[in-house]
Formats: C-alpha cells, sequence, structure tokens
C-alpha cells in the first residue's frame, strides 16, 4: 500500500491573493483538489495524508478522491515539519521500510507515467528518488546592481520536482535531524543529502509545474485543460460536507 503525503500548510506569500495558493480556483476546482485527484487517480497510489495549517480555514472537506481515502492532520511553520507531522500521522501498517512519496499541494500537473517511473525505479533504489529534469536554459550568475556577473555552467544541474519517494522511516530520521540542526531543508531530497545520501534523479515532464505565480497558475489551467491523464475530470472527487476548518482525524480510524 502506497501512501503520498502532501504538505499543504504553506501561506504561498509570493503568490499574493486573499488565500493560500493551494486554493487558488484552476479548472472548475481548487489547486490541491486538482493535484489530490491527479495523484490518487494512479492504481498504485491508495491513501492521502493531506497536512493543514491549525487555522486552515479553506480546506474544502474532502475524504475521498477517486475512490480512495484522503486523511488530514496538522503541519508546522517549515516545510520539514509539516512533512515530519505527515510521516508521524501515518498508521502504524507503514512500517519503516515502506516507501512513502511526498508531493507537492501546488504541482497539479504530474503524470502518470512520472508516478510509474518514480515508483519502480525508487523502490530499488538504496536511498529513494525524485522526479526532476535536466537544466536546458542558460544560467547567467547576477551581481550586486542585477548585471551579469558570469554565466555558470549547467552541466549536472537538474530541476527538483515532487513526487519524492523515500522510505519512512529514513526520511523521517533525516527530517528530524534537519529540524535539530535548525536547517530549513527546501525538500525531502536535501533531507537525505544531509546524512550523505544521494537520492536518484528520476527524469520526468517538464510541466510539471509548481504554481508559484499566477503566470504559473494560467499555464497549469492550459495544461490540464490539455490533459488526457486520469484525475483531469472533476468526477474524481467526493467531497463530504463539513464546517471549516475540519478537525484532523487519525489515519488509524
Amino acid at each position: 500500500m502506497t501512501w503520498v503525503v502532501v504538505p499543504a500548510a504553506g501561506r504561498g506569500r509570493r503568490f499574493g491573493g486573499e488565500r493560500p495558493k493551494q486554493y487558488a480556483p484552476l479548472a472548475g476546482r481548487s489547486v490541491i483538489e486538482c493535484t489530490l485527484a491527479r495523484v490518487l487517480a494512479h492504481p498504485r497510489v491508495h491513501a492521502a495524508m493531506v497536512v493543514l495549517a491549525p487555522d486552515d480555514a479553506y480546506w474544502p472537506g474532502l475524504r475521498e478522491v477517486a475512490g480512495k481515502p484522503v486523511f488530514t492532520c496538522w503541519g508546522g511553520d517549515e516545510r520539514a515539519d509539516s512533512v515530519l507531522a505527515g510521516l508521524q500521522a501515518l498508521p502504524d501498517s507503514v512500517i519503516e521500510d515502506d516507501p512513502v512519496l511526498v508531493h507537492d499541494a501546488a504541482r497539479p500537473c504530474v503524470r502518470v507515467a512520472d508516478i510509474d517511473r518514480l515508483l519502480e525505479l525508487g523502490r530499488r533504489h538504496a536511498v529513494g528518488g525524485l522526479l526532476a529534469a535536466p537544466v536546458r536554459d542558460t544560467l547567467k550568475r547576477a551581481d550586486a546592481r542585477g548585471g551579469v556577473a558570469a554565466t555558470a555552467p549547467r552541466d549536472g544541474l537538474w530541476r527538483a520536482f515532487t513526487p519524492q519517494l523515500f522510505r519512512r522511516g529514513g526520511l523521517t530520521r533525516a527530517l528530524q535531524a534537519a529540524v535539530r540542526a535548525g536547517v530549513a531543508v527546501t525538500d525531502e531530497a536535501m533531507a537525505m543529502e544531509r546524512l550523505g545520501l544521494a537520492p536518484l534523479l528520476v527524469e520526468g515532464a517538464e510541466d510539471n509545474i509548481k504554481v508559484t505565480t499566477p503566470a504559473d497558475l494560467a499555464f497549469a489551467e492550459f495544461v490540464l485543460g490539455r490533459s488526457r491523464e486520469p484525475g483531469s475530470g472533476n468526477g474524481d472527487l467526493q467531497v463530504v460536507p463539513a464546517s471549516h476548518p475540519l478537525p484532523p482525524f487519525e489515519a488509524s480510524s
């Protein structure tokens, strides 16, 4: 049984607007609804743990998506705190060596084939892996005045995406170590790297974008509008009416 942890406690300040970016409207739903529909439509992903801010007033009360259960727990101020909370909220049936996916709430365009490849290669790898894509643009390093200081070599550089796949126990220990050290890791792979481990880079589609700006939202709507992927339609959601915010409920219940 494969779980996906979806950190959704961020405020999305760079996005602007009156609500966090994961609740911005997208293709007739919210961004996070589109994301969950995409990931849970995958036949090898069986349940989701969504990590919310304690004062979240926008969570729509999803308890089932694509016929699969959706659970919630409270997150923290930093990404590592939220992912760690999500891992710790998983039921005891998810043992230390079980692989767990972590996927950004604001990445609604991930493809089934990419999740397939990550599950297949990441499970076999000693550390785990992440979806990513090689950097193809020329990179410029800026000076203090906004001019070009140098052209940076792009050889060996990749853009990190999600999902990322690691074993529950190993990722929990890596995130705990980062939190103790006061290091704000920007993704789960960085936490593993701090322990001297080298996750596998699994190449994925470059339209697996993270919605960060209104322009990203428009591009995501374009991608979803052209998509034939499972989870792209409104029929994959079942919303249970509830007052907002919903209290978390235990994954083991």
